[in-house]
């Protein structure tokens, strides 16, 4: 990710630990661009960075929203 969208991984790291996130602003540097969503929105910018299930997400998943300087970012966590 960080050599696709630097300015992203920058801000998204900034925001978890503001919100108090430091292990996954850790690992933030770190994730990969798995793909886009693929829900076929022309406003959707969703991404996956691993293998989404088929259907719900789950036990072991909660969302994580983030305040960066423009727009909305939620990050999905499963598994921690």
């Amino acid at each position: 990710m960080r050599e696709l969208f630097p300015d992203l991984v920058t801000e998204l790291i900034s925001c978890l630990r503001k919100e108090g996130e430091e292990d996954l602003a850790v690992s933030a540097w770190d994730i990969r661009f798995y793909r886009e969503c693929g829900c076929g929105d022309d406003f959707c910018r969703s991404f996956h960075t691993a293998e989404p299930p088929d259907g719900a997400y789950g036990p072991g998943h909660r969302n994580v929203p983030l305040l960066p300087a423009k727009g909305y970012l939620i990050l999905d966590v499963v598994d921690g």
